[in-house]
């Protein structure tokens, strides 16, 4: 049997633009994130800052915009002084976060020196677990202010005369979490959001902040979270963080697949939240969306993956290995997030490498793609633009917590500038071919330059050390345009990325 999908996509009907900082990353002091993955210093890539140069060349390959940093959960118990001047002078500390040692060998002239060798934006976050708005007024003078002052001259005696000019800051992480470093109730947090937010912009104006969001769904608070936490600090912030890690204990590729659904409704249900604030307050400000962590996480959600004993330094936590089904449920999830332009406006894959990561190293050895890598990194490629709003007929499958679901997922994005067009499409049939048609009203003159798939017909096929490329997108020969219509042929279960151009 072959599906049929029809799209209607016409360039004067437009979502938004599409803000380049939805294809971000993170990396947090957690596991074998930095120390063994960014940072290791001996391994034989390594340059003379301890950067891994296989990391750093996958990096560029996969092409994050901006990068989430220290955390996490390690965030609201770190304080970021132990990790800025002489290595040798740096202290030693517990992460209570995650049960291990922190040698502070790597923090934030590191990571900045990291970013600018990466060509990624930082995004940095100040801990509003056991500190408070004096630590981040005094982290953000070390940062942001020119000199003259006691900590950006300290900046300067670290060897960093320029100011590091950060321009996103995240105002704690998951507070409402009972997990978390100092939790705090609702109108606790956005009281100290609101002030950490004040004393931030009075040293720098032009700051985007983004205040913490329920940390997922589920939570017994969600969305009363949220209003009370923006009813306290509204004024002063930007955006509102939103987390979500996507399932599949029961090992059912229909309902996995229907959790990319749950984010659209997530995303909606938040936004309706913020205006309603702003409507209390009459008020035409629109507080934006960041995905600050997201992933498929699941298989190391375990007690024993997510703490070993004995405080290790840098030990293997987190160390989720990705198959094929998990890198369509990526993709999926990168199509909503695209579709919902006009409101997300920042998004972190968490994380970048080893922990929960498309990158995973061997310790001393080679570096390679997990699964996941390849439709992040696609997204990034061609995701530039305006995402247009599409009218689409689809064929669905049921399920038992998601009731009916499409069987096509799909986004456009056209480039004015240049006039490109890229689509991106999931066929969620595991068993079907499907036929996708596009009318593209207003979009004439175009041909495919490029048009790949990524297919497999076991879910469960893994990238590793020795096979690290078989998962990995193959042409897809299929697709072709006649006037304004494209039309290509999908395979059951595939992601699929086309470009269109003059």
């Amino acid at each position: 049997m072959t599906l049929k999908a029809t799209v209607v996509a016409d360039r004067d009907f437009v979502v938004a633009p599409l803000d380049r900082r939805v294809f971000g990353t993170f990396v947090e002091h957690l596991g074998r994130c930095v120390y063994g993955g960014i940072y290791e210093p001996g391994h034989p890539t390594a340059d003379e800052h301890g950067f891994r140069g296989d990391v750093l060349a996958l990096t560029k390959e996969l092409g994050p915009t901006i990068v989430r940093y220290p955390g996490g959960n390690f965030l609201s118990g770190y304080d970021w002084e132990d990790g800025v001047g002489p290595k040798d002078q740096r202290p030693v500390r517990l992460d209570l976060a995650w049960a291990s040692t922190e040698t502070n060998q790597f923090g934030t002239n590191e990571f900045i020196t990291w970013c600018r060798k990466a060509d990624i934006e930082p995004m940095f976050a100040v801990n509003l677990g056991t500190r408070g708005p004096a630590e981040a007024r005094d982290f953000i003078e070390y940062c942001n202010h020119p000199g003259g002052t006691k900590f950006s001259d300290l900046r300067k005696a670290h060897g960093h005369e320029e100011p590091h000019d950060i321009k996103f800051w995240c105002l704690g992480n998951e507070m409402d979490g009972p997990w978390q470093t100092c939790a705090k109730t609702a109108k606790e947090y956005g009281a100290v959001a609101r002030e950490t937010a004040k004393i931030m912009r009075w040293i720098s104006p032009d700051l985007v902040l983004a205040a913490c969001g329920s940390s997922q769904r589920a939570m017994p608070t969600y969305a009363k979270w949220e209003y009370e936490v923006l009813d306290e600090c509204f004024e002063q912030v930007d955006m509102i963080s939103l987390h979500a890690y996507f399932r599949n204990d029961d090992d059912d590729i229909a309902e996995f697949f229907g959790e990319v659904d749950n984010l659209e409704f997530y995303i909606k249900e938040i936004t309706a939240v913020a205006d309603a604030v702003a409507a209390k307050r009459r008020s035409k400000k629109r507080i934006m969306l960041s995905f600050d962590e997201w992933n498929v996480w699941y298989r190391t959600h375990h007690p024993q993956f997510i703490k070993k004993p004995g405080w290790p330094q840098a030990p293997e936590l987190l160390e989720e290995i990705y198959n094929f089904e998990d890198a369509l449920v990526v993709g999926g999830a990168l199509i909503v997030m695209m579709n919902n332009a006009d409101r997300v406006k920042a998004a972190c894959f968490a994380q970048l490498v080893n922990v929960i990561g498309p990158i995973f190293t061997e310790t001393g050895g080679p570096a390679w793609r997990q699964t996941i890598f390849h439709p992040i990194a696609a997204a990034s490629r061609f995701g530039h633009g305006e995402v247009l709003r599409l009218k689409v007929d689809t064929t669905t499958f049921d399920t038992k917590a998601h009731g009916a679901v499409p069987h096509l997922l799909a986004t456009g994005i056209h480039n004015p500038e240049t006039g490109e067009v890229a689509i991106f499409a999931l066929n969620r049939s595991t068993t079907d071919d499907m036929d996708l048609s596009v009318d593209l009203r207003g979009l004439t003159g175009l041909k495919v330059a490029e048009a790949s798939e990524l297919h497999d017909a076991d879910r469960k096929k893994i990238n590793s050390k020795d096979d690290p490329d078989a998962v990995s997108p193959k042409p897809n020969d299929s697709a072709g345009v006649e006037g304004s219509l494209f039309t290509a042929r999908l395979k059951p279960q595939s992601w699929n990325v086309f470009s269109l151009k003059r």
